[in-house]
C-alpha cells in the first residue's frame, strides 16, 4: 500500500494528460470530423490518415504557448498567484465560452492543404481553450519539488507533457477518423448525438475550480 502511494502521486499526472488528449481527440470540433469530411470531399483514404498529423501538430503548438505562459508566469511570480489567477481566467473563459462560443466558430473550406489544417488546428484549439486545460495538470508536475523521474526542470518537463498528451490526441483522433469514414459514417452524428460543447465548458469551469480550491 505505501509503495502504491509513493507512485500515484508520480503517475496521476501523466495519465490525466493522456486522458485529457484522448478527450480532445474524442470532440468532433478539434479535428476527426474534419479529417473525415475531407476525406470524403476527395475520395481519398490517405487524407483520413494524414489529416490528424497538421491537426494534432496546430493542437500541441497552441496548447505550448499557453504552457510556455504557464511556466513562466510559475517562475516569476508567487505560485499560490498563479494558481489563483490560473483558476480565475479557467471560469471566466468556461462563463465565456458557455455564453458566446457558438459566435466563434473558425471555418476553412474543403481545399485546405496539410499546412492549412494545421493553421486551422491552432485557431480551432485556441479558441476552445484547449491549453487552459493543462494548467491544474501542469501545476503539480511542473512545480512539486518533489522526486520526479523527469526532474529536468520545468520547461522540458512542460514539454514532455504536451508531446505525451499530443501523442494520446492523435491516436484517439486517427482511429475515430478512420473508423467513421470506413466502416461507421457520418449517420452516427444524427444517431448518437452528444453535446460536447456543454461537456467541455463543464470540464473547464470544473479544473478552474480545481486550481481555485484544490
Amino acid at each position: 500500500m505505501s509503495a502504491q502511494n509513493e507512485v500515484w502521486p508520480i503517475v496521476w499526472p501523466w495519465l490525466a494528460l493522456a486522458g485529457l488528449g484522448a478527450f480532445h481527440g474524442l470532440n468532433p470540433a478539434m479535428g476527426w470530423l474534419f479529417a473525415v469530411a475531407l476525406g470524403l470531399h476527395r475520395h481519398s483514404r490517405r487524407m483520413v490518415w494524414l489529416s490528424p498529423l497538421p491537426i494534432a501538430l496546430g493542437h500541441a503548438f497552441s496548447i505550448a504557448v499557453l504552457a510556455g505562459a504557464f511556466v513562466l508566469a510559475g517562475l516569476a511570480i508567487d505560485l499560490r498567484a498563479v494558481r489563483i489567477g490560473a483558476g480565475l481566467i479557467l471560469i471566466g473563459w468556461a462563463l465565456y465560452y458557455w455564453r458566446y462560443g457558438h459566435r466563434h466558430r473558425v471555418r476553412t473550406g474543403m481545399q485546405a492543404g496539410l499546412a492549412g489544417l494545421a493553421v486551422w488546428s491552432f485557431l480551432m484549439a485556441s479558441a476552445h481553450g484547449a491549453g487552459l486545460m493543462l494548467w491544474p495538470v501542469l501545476m503539480p508536475l511542473c512545480f512539486s519539488g518533489g522526486p520526479e523521474p523527469f526532474a529536468g526542470g520545468a520547461l522540458p518537463t512542460a514539454l514532455l507533457a504536451i508531446a505525451v498528451h499530443t501523442v494520446a490526441m492523435l491516436i484517439v483522433t486517427t482511429a475515430i477518423a478512420v473508423a467513421v469514414y470506413e466502416w461507421i459514417g457520418l449517420e452516427v452524428l444524427r444517431r448518437a448525438w452528444l453535446n460536447v460543447d456543454l461537456i467541455w465548458t463543464l470540464a473547464i469551469f470544473l479544473a478552474g475550480g480545481l486550481l481555485l480550491f484544490g
